[in-house]
């Protein structure tokens, strides 16, 4: 599965960076270029919490290698593309069903051990982050060659196609994500033996509904994805969700005018801007992968580990906001690699403890629509707070990431209280 997340972020960041270039050529407008970019965003929006509660129906391995080869599929029209009709094709397959991330994080959620999930979570996104820095270079190495943006889209499509021949060669089935609750239980009174039965049994009905489900006629399907989906929007989780929505606008308000800010306050020009994003990146693997001893040194507390993760975030992006010399720009976004890296494996973690890990699927669909819907009001106000200051968005971003602290420590008995759970339940 790592392998597989580095592949496929490697082959996306190859294509990403140069799409914009390429239907420009086709002699689309930067409007028709935007809308098109628009609906891939409100696309990934609405299918991303369906395809997680699909997810959840009919197995990890059935909707991991579906969303596979699907995705193979749009970047070999993608690679086809000869008019702008046939790009904005090509990205509709790419935008439902490019959720092969969600669905591998739902899976490794089943697999591990739950106090085990930050250090493994952690790993799975310095993998995929180490995809996301060498993907644009080789991307951009090929672009230099005539008819690069094809080669680099049959690229990416043969590399999915490769993915889903390692999904299905995974030693794994549906019946290995019960086997967890053998070891957390190992040792324990015969009150917890007596409760680890009654989660086998739990386990072997979910899976043989799982099993089943995959056969069921597409309404039926359908009709439990809504069912599960309504579930979580009438769960206590709103403010969950609310935390993750506030902070990912506020990480995206300091990327928003990254480059032109640093222009306009401090002379740099876009390429030691895309040096120094491209350093944070290399940091945020490092970050992934320290934290496991992290983890540790706060007791698998996940939400304090947040709330402090946040917290150190939010004074980072300050310090940037009112920075007087590159230097100490360089040193906020030192740090900030590291904070927001934690901070986005820990919401994850927080949202499968709050909500249970039956609904695994689900609960990181719901997550990735809350991140679109940032995605999609970012940049609106990231525009309208430079109008001000160029450092605007920032000093925006401060004050939601605020919110967002405020926010957890109101709700801070019901997040130490799954803690507890948790703890006694290892």
């Amino acid at each position: 599965l790592f392998l597989a997340s580095f592949q496929d972020l490697f082959g996306v960041s190859m294509v990403v960076p140069l799409m914009n270039l390429h239907i420009k050529s086709l002699g689309a407008s930067h409007t028709v270029a935007g809308i098109i970019g628009s609906l891939y965003g409100i696309m990934q929006l609405f299918s991303s919490t369906f395809v997680g509660c699909w997810s959840d129906i009919v197995g990890r391995r059935y909707s991991l290698l579906a969303c596979i080869l699907l995705s193979a599929l749009g970047y070999f029209l993608l690679g086809t593309s000869t008019t702008v009709f046939l790009f904005a094709i090509s990205r509709v397959p790419v935008g439902i069903f490019k959720h092969t991330l969600s669905i591998s994080k739902a899976l490794l959620s089943d697999l591990v051990l739950e106090r085990d999930r930050p250090l493994v979570m952690g790993r799975f996104n310095a993998a995929s982050s180490v995809g996301f820095i060498l993907g644009p270079v080789v991307g951009g190495y090929l672009a230099e060659f005539e008819g690069g943006f094809y080669q680099t889209s049959f690229i990416c499509a043969s590399i999915f196609l490769l993915n889903g021949g390692l999904v299905w060669m995974l030693p794994w089935s549906e019946e290995n994500t019960g086997n967890r609750e053998h070891y957390q239980d190992k040792g324990t009174n015969s009150f917890s033996a007596k409760s680890n039965n009654d989660l086998h049994v739990k386990s072997a009905t979910s899976r043989a509904v799982t099993n089943s489900s995959f056969f069921q006629s597409p309404w039926i399907q359908v009709a439990t994805v809504l069912k599960k989906i309504k579930g979580i929007a009438c769960s206590n989780l709103w403010d969950v969700f609310l935390v993750r929505f506030l902070m990912s606008v506020a990480i995206l308000l300091y990327y928003s005018n990254f480059t032109l800010a640093l222009e306009e306050r401090f002379g740099v020009k876009p390429l030691f801007a895309g040096y120094l994003m491209s350093y944070s990146s290399a940091l945020g693997v490092l970050a992934g992968c320290l934290l496991g001893p992290i983890t540790r040194l706060y007791g698998h507390n996940t939400y304090r580990l947040l709330l402090h993760s946040s917290t150190f975030t939010c004074v980072l992006i300050l310090l940037y906001a009112s920075a007087l010399s590159i230097w100490m720009v360089i040193l906020s976004s030192t740090f900030l690699a590291f904070s927001t890296t934690i901070g986005r494996t820990c919401i994850i973690d927080l949202e499968l403890t709050v909500g249970g890990s039956e609904a695994s699927g689900t609960l990181l669909g719901v997550g990735q629509s809350v991140t679109s819907v940032g995605r999609i009001i970012a940049p609106l106000l990231s525009g309208i707070a430079q109008e001000f200051s160029p450092c605007g968005p920032p000093s925006l971003a401060v004050g939601l990431a605020l919110v967002a602290i405020v926010i957890m420590n109101a709700n801070k008995q019901k997040y130490c209280s799954h803690g507890s759970v948790k703890l006694k339940d290892q």
